[in-house]
């Protein structure tokens, strides 16, 4: 008589926020299926569903809500977890939808387990599929983000992640290593080094020494970094470094930018140049020095990008503290910038500040900042045409493919267009010359 085949529990997954929130995603899938549980692809074929949600600005909480209650329209049974779920310990959520069936914080994945396991519990299964090494990942085969700590020791006062997530906390530098190489063994080209403040790597744990391949290792970022370029040379990929917060360290990192599997790129958050409203922000108030730094950055590395973020219309700004914003883009000449008109959130300190900036006048200053930016950005993507590059091609669009340089993120910055790319295969480097350019993006062609 043959057994009676059980019924594999399923799962659905909603997944928002950014790329720290996306890699605490992966671990919870890598977990449910270790277990046993398939994902599945739509409400209608899940047994439950699963919501990690951001919770840092106002749209991003919206966007979050509309989700769970998405999820339970379609569904009935969902489980909650993320930023928005650390709000007032789970009461926020609760009172938005009441029908939820657990809500945990971010990082939570034996939480979520726990609450899965108590809705949905798995069937004994011995021939449960293995997980890959690398774990389940969302992001595309040819790169993934590589998160190196938890929380953040800083409290700028825009910001709630550390009431979210907690102060830092690194991961041990040989846990990091073994993930970095289980990736790129995977076929991964290109691994985004994530956290709350990547420079800050190792501080909490006084640069405690670890093992990898059986040789000491300093939890810290330059030997982090070291060490990743060495293992990338080994599978011809790319590291790519976020989150740069520019301590007087990141100097010797630069210097490790020279064979070119560490890039030659720095995300690095400045949010503004006005030494008043970086006070209020509680953030390092140094713009000359930050330009200094810049400069004697790219004295040691002439093809060094750098993107950061900016924040226009904080409480309290003058048109002359945006003007020296201003001042500041024209010096710096930055290659990669986003920026956002500040918007309130729910239990920051910056609520409290007196002289909030209409909401008009936030927008206006954002629109002539993009302007300015937009200027500088198309200057300096038209001092590439001629040039031959190395990308990463990512798909196709016709017999265009899509691909991204050292200089491009994937979904922040721009992209390669090249032209009767339709034999690049995906995933895979490719040599181009550069023949056009615009705001953002490049266009090329196969390099001969």
């Amino acid at each position: 008589m043959k057994p009676k085949a059980v019924a594999v529990p399923r799962v659905g997954f909603v997944s928002l926020g950014c790329p720290k929130a996306l890699v605490d995603s992966e671990q919870i899938l890598t977990q449910l299926r270790a277990e046993g549980y398939a994902v599945a692809p739509t409400y209608a074929g899940a047994d439950l569903v699963v919501v990690n949600t951001c919770g840092f600005i106002d749209a991003a909480v919206a966007e979050s809500l509309d989700a769970i209650g998405e999820a339970l329209a379609e569904n009935g049974k969902v489980i909650v977890t993320g930023c928005l779920g650390a709000k007032d310990g789970g009461a926020f959520v609760k009172a938005a939808h009441p029908r939820v069936l657990a809500v945990t914080g971010p990082h939570a994945a034996p939480e979520v387990m726990a609450a899965v396991h108590a809705h949905l519990p798995k069937p004994h299964d011995p021939f449960s599929d293995l997980v890959p090494p690398q774990g389940i990942k969302l992001t595309p085969k040819h790169y993934a983000y590589l998160k190196i700590s938890e929380g953040c020791n800083h409290r700028c006062t825009f910001c709630i992640i550390p009431a979210m997530r907690g102060d830092l906390v690194s991961r041990p530098i040989g846990e990091v290593m073994i993930e970095a190489e289980n990736l790129l063994k995977a076929g991964v080209r290109e691994l985004l080094v994530i956290s709350q403040d990547t420079s800050a790597y190792g501080v909490d744990v006084r640069y405690r020494t670890g093992f990898w391949r059986g040789r000491p290792l300093k939890t810290r970022m330059t030997e982090l970094v070291a060490a990743l370029g060495t293992l990338a040379a080994e599978y011809g990929a790319w590291v790519r470094l976020h989150y740069v917060y520019p301590y007087p360290h990141v100097d010797a990192v630069i210097a490790l930018m020279a064979d070119g599997h560490v890039l030659p790129y720095l995300d690095v958050p400045f949010q503004h140049a006005s030494p008043r409203i970086l006070r209020l922000m509680k953030r390092p108030a140094n713009a000359e020095g930050t330009l200094r730094r810049i400069h004697a950055w790219r004295a040691m590395r002439p093809d060094l990008v750098i993107r950061s973020t900016f924040i226009v219309g904080f409480p309290g700004e003058t048109e002359r503290e945006f003007d020296e914003l201003l001042t500041f883009l024209q010096e710096a000449q930055l290659d990669r910038v986003g920026c956002f008109a500040y918007s309130p959130v729910d239990g920051a300190a910056a609520n409290q500040l007196p002289d909030p900036v209409p909401d008009a006048v936030k927008e206006e200053r954002r629109a002539r900042f993009m302007a300015a930016q937009a200027v500088i950005s198309a200057r300096r993507l038209r001092g590439k045409v001629g040039a031959r590059l190395t990308v990463l091609v990512d798909g196709h669009q016709g017999t265009v493919a899509i691909a991204r340089s050292a200089a491009d993120a994937p979904e922040i910055d721009g992209v390669v267009r090249v032209a009767k790319g339709g034999q690049l295969e995906v995933g895979r480097f490719a040599q181009v010359t550069v023949t056009g350019a615009s705001e953002h993006d490049l266009r090329a062609r196969i390099a001969i």
